[in-house]
């Protein structure tokens, strides 16, 4: 799929949101953030359903995550912008996809995608998705899952905490040997224990916040490579310079 060029369509234009009567302040401050990002305009000309496949993207970019042949879970998935991307990186056709997404959303058919309408928090749900992959562990586990927000930072922070774990436990539970891990997390202090844990099942782990993850977000994500197995992870762990 085609990349526009940085700042394509910008201008450097900005439009303002006056606040209507019914209508949040915070709502308000959304829809003009929305309007004015470029990542979200670049979406719109690129034909990608949300500006979140340019953090993908660029973390690829720079770790090399998405190889042709390739198998990929995607949870949280909808509504597809990182299905897309990786359609087109591990060359997924609709005959034998190669990309299984998750969500309990729609998401409207990408061809190559197998896409899962389920809540990935359902006990049945990690089997689905190998069912859905032909039986066969992924070379790639994708999540940017995050719990709806409060409003209260520590309270998100916690929530997708939790997500960020069952995701860690279902990548070790069946990726594939030298397999990689890529996830959302919240800064916030809960996440250390999980991070050491991923230090010894992978041979490599760094944080990476990609130039499309908004500033003022507290996301991180979380890149981890080279799978050591289920039955090798008491070996020594080497980390990344990078690394937060």
């Amino acid at each position: 799929m085609s990349r526009s060029k940085k700042g394509t369509g910008d201008r450097g234009m900005s439009v303002k949101v006056k606040t209507a009567a019914r209508r949040r302040e915070s709502s308000t401050r959304w829809l003009q953030r929305q309007l004015n990002d470029p990542y979200v305009r670049r979406a719109k000309i690129d034909g990608y359903r949300s500006r979140a496949a340019y953090k993908l993207l660029e973390i690829d970019d720079k770790y090399n995550l998405l190889k042709p042949g390739y198998r990929v879970v995607d949870l949280g998935a909808a509504p597809g912008g990182w299905c897309q991307v990786a359609v087109d990186k591990v060359k997924s056709k609709p005959e034998a996809p190669k990309v299984v997404g998750i969500d309990y959303l729609d998401m409207d058919h990408i061809p190559g995608v197998a896409f899962l309408k389920k809540d990935f928090l359902d006990d049945d749900a990690p089997d689905a998705l190998i069912e859905a992959l032909g039986g066969q562990g992924p070379d790639l586990v994708l999540s940017d899952m995050a719990a709806p927000t409060t409003g209260h930072r520590q309270t998100d922070h916690l929530r997708t905490t939790h997500l960020f774990e069952v995701a860690i436990d279902f990548a070790r539970q069946n990726l594939v040997p030298g397999g990689a891990f890529l996830a959302k997390v919240f800064r916030g202090g809960t996440e250390n224990e999980l991070l050491r844990a991923l230090k010894s099942d992978f041979k490599t782990v760094a944080h990476i916040k990609p130039p499309a993850s908004r500033k003022e977000s507290p996301e991180l994500y979380v890149i981890a490579k080279g799978f050591r197995g289920r039955a090798e992870t008491d070996g020594p762990h080497q980390m990344d310079d990078d690394l937060g």
